[in-house]
């Protein structure tokens, strides 16, 4: 079948294009209908006996027609993309039409044209409303159009002052002008509904990419974030051990690898969106670790509360165990570190991570970095919250809250990045030599 090349090209285009060039194409089509309409009167009004006013009449009318055709072109650019008002347009397009009705009605009232002619006023008339009603507010839209219908009343009054006949006139080309100006308008609307939605789920789309953006750099921080304390500390444990011949180093490369393998594991699930901590796993890698790190761990509530936990907020605290542990590691001197869990009167699980050796005690506990943001994100998804406190002695706490009566509530606005510990201080740089001292004089006993 042929087709023009637009058309062809029409068809492998989305939905919305096509309805927008159905839609646009369709008015255009009506705007030309009016061609039709005027050769229906004249043919009606049977052979026009005016000489140069019968071809002055033809011009008028054909120029009419394609005027509102523009019309209805830059209507629809103005309604729909925002284009400028065209106000030159609309002066020319209500007062050519004014005078058309009136040069119609005083041809036929000094004889030079048929009275049967006189529909073409209301031809012309009727097909004005649809672009203007495009072009204006419907208010304005309504005002200006009385200048044409008083013109086209006043075109049959030229002719026949009698108020039956304007009357009559009146009661088809008010119900015919709305019909115009109501499609034109109602069609338009619907190509602006049209368009919202589409840039409503373009706009849902970026927010889902950057959702997904968000979840994966927040896990790949919370997992590597540690895994690579862990692993520095450790190389740097084996390689001491190593000068020192002693047979613990190849034990502590054992765990370097164990904990890479782990990460590459935990890597793949990030990339997957599959990543849930265990909280007893989390418990039992953070008191290692930071024995380890020569640093007492105490764990209260671990195995009274935590296990009853609901799953969503057991993992959910694991994740603050993780990384309130790597922060420990990374910015701090400590010597000790208390995690203890609880349950508030009023259906909330705590969580508290306390250590000294704190290296913040002169920053704002409210500075963050993408650690405590990512935990704030977490726990805001489940209702929760996570507050830090940093106390004289260089002691800081840790406490996230999360309610155990509902696990997925619909997460409030997260607020601005908030907390101390990542963009507080800088790593923290413990003599090694102590460390693997502390590890020898373990292994000797």
């Amino acid at each position: 079948m042929w087709l023009p090349r637009g058309w062809k090209e029409l068809r492998h285009t989305s939905h919305q294009r096509r309805v927008h060039a159905y839609t646009r194409y369709t008015l255009y089509f009506i705007s030309l209908s009016e061609l039709a309409a005027i050769a229906s009167v004249l043919i009606n009004a049977g052979p026009l006996d005016g000489g140069w006013a019968s071809l002055a009449l033809c011009v008028l009318v054909t120029h009419h027609a394609f005027l509102m055709l523009m019309a209805t072109r830059d209507g629809l650019r103005h309604y729909l993309d925002g284009t400028p008002r065209p106000t030159r347009l609309i002066s020319w397009t209500t007062g050519f039409t004014c005078a058309t009705s009136l040069l119609v009605g005083g041809a036929v009232a000094l004889d030079l044209l048929t009275p049967r002619v006189l529909p073409l006023t209301l031809v012309t008339t009727a097909f004005y409303a649809g672009p203007t009603a495009l072009l204006l507010p419907l208010r304005w839209a309504a005002g200006l159009a009385a200048a044409p219908v008083a013109s086209c009343l006043a075109a049959f009054a030229l002719y026949r002052p009698d108020s039956t006949a304007m009357l009559a006139q009146a009661a088809f080309l008010l119900p015919f002008g709305l019909f115009m100006g109501g499609t034109y308008r109602a069609s338009a609307w619907t190509l602006r509904v049209l368009d919202r939605v589409d840039a409503a789920r373009e706009t849902e789309k970026r927010l889902a990419v950057a959702e997904e953006r968000l979840r994966f750099g927040r896990d790949l921080h919370d997992v590597l974030g540690r895994n690579l304390s862990v692993i520095a500390l450790k190389t740097e444990l084996a390689a001491q051990l190593a000068r020192r011949g002693s047979p613990d180093a190849a034990e502590q490369l054992a765990e370097v690898q164990r904990i890479a393998r782990e990460s590459q594991r935990e890597i793949r699930e990030v990339v997957r969106g599959y990543r849930e901590v265990d909280l007893r796993a989390e418990l039992a890698g953070a008191r290692g670790v930071l024995e380890a790190a020569d640093i007492r761990c105490s764990l209260t509530g671990a195995s009274t509360v935590a296990p009853t936990l609901p799953p969503k907020v057991g993992s959910a605290l694991g994740w603050v165990v993780r990384e309130g542990v790597t922060n420990v590691l990374r910015h701090s001197s400590a010597r000790r570190c208390d995690i203890g869990f609880g349950r508030s009167p009023d259906g909330w699980a705590e969580l508290s991570l306390e250590n000294d050796g704190s290296r913040v005690d002169g920053a704002r506990p409210d500075q963050a970095g993408s650690g405590l943001a990512g935990l704030r994100e977490r726990l805001s998804a489940l209702g929760g919250t996570l507050s830090v406190e940093s106390a004289p002695g260089g002691v800081f706490r840790l406490t996230a809250r999360v309610p155990l009566d509902r696990e997925s509530p619909e997460a409030p606005g997260v607020g601005g990045a908030e907390g101390a510990l990542d963009g507080a201080a800088r790593r923290r740089e413990r003599p090694v030599e102590e460390e693997a001292a502390s590890v020898e004089r373990g292994a000797s006993r």
